[in-house]
C-alpha cells in the first residue's frame, strides 16, 4: 500500500500539495530511520534496490521547509532535522559528528566527528572514524571500519542506479573514496588512498596473468592504488587503478585476520 501510493505521488507530482502524500513520505523516512525500510537489502540472489524508497527520499525534499536548527553553540540552516535519542539507540556519537534523519545507525556503531547522509543504513559494530562521510542511501554492514577520511558516495538518482555497497567486516583504508554504486564483498581490505569508481579498473595480478574487473571487489581481497599506462592524442600517461595484491585469510578472528592481511602485503592504512 505504502509503495503504491509512493509511486502514484512519483508520477503525479501535483499531490505533492496533500497532506496524506506528505504523511506517506515522512513515514517512508521514518521507517528508514528505524532500519524497517533500506533503500537496498541483501537477497537470496544478490542485492536488490528499493527503487520506490529512493523516490520517496527524493520527493521529502521538496516538501521540506528551510529552518534554523541550534545545537548547543552550533547552529545549522537545514531542511532536514538531525537524529536524535542516540543513547536509546545504542550508538556512541562524538561531537561534532552528525547524522541526518532518515538515515539507520545500528546499535553498537560509534560516529566519531563525521556525518551520514538520508537513506544511508550503518550496521551494527561498524566505525565510522573522523571525517568520514556516508553520502544517501549507502549500504554498510556490519563491523565495518570506515577510516579517517574516507568517503562514500551517495546516490539517489537515476532511480535504477545501486548504492555504494561496503558488507560485513570490510576495512577501508585512509582517504579512500568509493563511489558510483561500487560494490566492495565481505572482509575485503582497502589500502590508504584507493579511489574505486564504476569505471575504475580493479586488477586482480596475484595470479600468473593480471584479470580485471569493474564495479566490485571480491570477498577477502586486499586491495592498493595502482596504476596502468593508456595511449592518448598527447602521449602516453598513467592512468590510476587499483590493485588486488593478495586474500586476507578466512578466519573467526577479524582482527586477527586484518592485521596478518596488512602486514604481510606491506598495505598503508
Amino acid at each position: 500500500m505504502l509503495q503504491q501510493t509512493i509511486e502514484n505521488i512519483w508520477d503525479n507530482r501535483e499531490l505533492l500539495q496533500n497532506d496524506d502524500s506528505k504523511a506517506s513520505i515522512r513515514e517512508v523516512i521514518r521507517q528508514l530511520d528505524l532500519g524497517e525500510l533500506r533503500v537496498a537489502e541483501p537477497t537470496d540472489s544478490g542485492w536488490k534496490v528499493n527503487e520506490w524508497v529512493k523516490k520517496a527520499v527524493v520527493m521529502y525534499f521538496p516538501i521540506q521547509k528551510m529552518e534554523t536548527i541550534e545545537v548547543g553553540p552550533f547552529e545549522f540552516h537545514d531542511k532536514m532535522p538531525l537524529k536524535r535519542n542516540y543513547a536509546e539507540k545504542g550508538v556512541r556519537v562524538v561531537p561534532p559528528a552528525v547524522a541526518r534523519e532518515g538515515a539507520y545507525i545500528a546499535p553498537g556503531v560509534i560516529l566519531m566527528p563525521s556525518y551520514v547522509n538520508i537513506g544511508a543504513y550503518v550496521d551494527s559494530g561498524t566505525m565510522v572514524d573522523t571525517w568520514a562521510t556516508v553520502g544517501s542511501c549507502a549500504q554498510i554492514g556490519k563491523d565495518v571500519h570506515l577510516s579517517g577520511g574516507v568517503g562514500i558516495g551517495g546516490v539517489l538518482e537515476p532511480l535504477q542506479a545501486a548504492p555504494v555497497i561496503i558488507e560485513d567486516n570490510v576495512f577501508v583504508g585512509s582517504r579512500c573514496i568509493v563511489v558510483e554504486g561500487v560494490h566492495v564483498e565481505r572482509e575485503a581490505v582497502l589500502g590508504a588512498n584507493v579511489v574505486l569508481t564504476a569505471s575504475t579498473k580493479i586488477i586482480d595480478v596475484t595470479g600468473d596473468t593480471p584479470v580485471e574487473i569493474k564495479g566490485r571487489v571480491p570477498a577477502r581481497s586486499v586491495v592498493i592504488p595502482g596504476s596502468y599506462t593508456k595511449q592518448f592524442p598527447a602521449g602516453e600517461f598513467q592512468v590510476p587503478c587499483a590493485l588486488i595484491i593478495g586474500q586476507r585469510k578466512e578466519s573467526t578472528d577479524k582482527k586477527t585476520s586484518l592485521n596478518d592481511a596488512l602486514r604481510e602485503n606491506n598495505v598503508a592504512v
